[in-house]
């Protein structure tokens, strides 16, 4: 049996985490832009109080709010994960130096590897793998798609030492 953990009851994802989010960031704000004036600490928590509980008494806005937290935290972790690749390609002055050939064949290399990354840890890479490969037409595309790339490859070769 699964048990509930004080962080998973409908108690504090539906209305305490909500409330406290735009209690900090409307209380920041009016700290911020000072429109109650200088020293109103106590004006800004109350209206940012009464604000956070109008705003946990909809589902609507709440619901925006709670899907754009988990898309921004999503967003952190994609961000990251590049900026850490980035990192092993842009290798800094000491040390091994890659030529700018191969970083740009690292960087399209992470730039797939990212792509897939995504589509697998959303699911969606299901659809989209039986969307190309696995139609009847698939086998013909990519022969296709295979022997246009070859040709291309050779007209590259033989254009550059010609």
């Amino acid at each position: 049996m699964v048990q509930e953990t004080i962080f998973q009851n409908w108690i504090f994802t539906k209305f305490a985490l909500p409330f406290f989010l735009i209690f900090f960031i409307v209380f920041a704000v009016l700290e911020k832009t000072k429109v109650f004036g200088d020293s109103n600490k106590q004006l800004n928590a109350l209206i940012a109080f009464v604000i956070g509980l109008i705003f946990v008494g909809f589902a609507y806005p709440k619901d925006i709010v709670q899907n754009m937290i988990l898309f921004l935290t999503v967003a952190i972790v994609v961000v990251f994960v590049i900026l850490l690749l980035w990192g092993f390609v842009s290798s800094g002055t000491d040390g091994f130096q890659l030529e700018s050939w191969m970083k740009w064949i690292l960087w399209v290399g992470i730039g797939i590897a990212v792509v897939f990354a995504i589509l697998w840890a959303t699911g969606v890479q299901t659809g989209i793998i039986n969307l190309f490969f696995k139609q009847s037409w698939s086998g013909t595309f990519w022969t296709n798609v295979l022997f246009v790339v070859a040709i291309a490859g050779a007209l590259a070769l033989v254009l550059k030492h010609s």
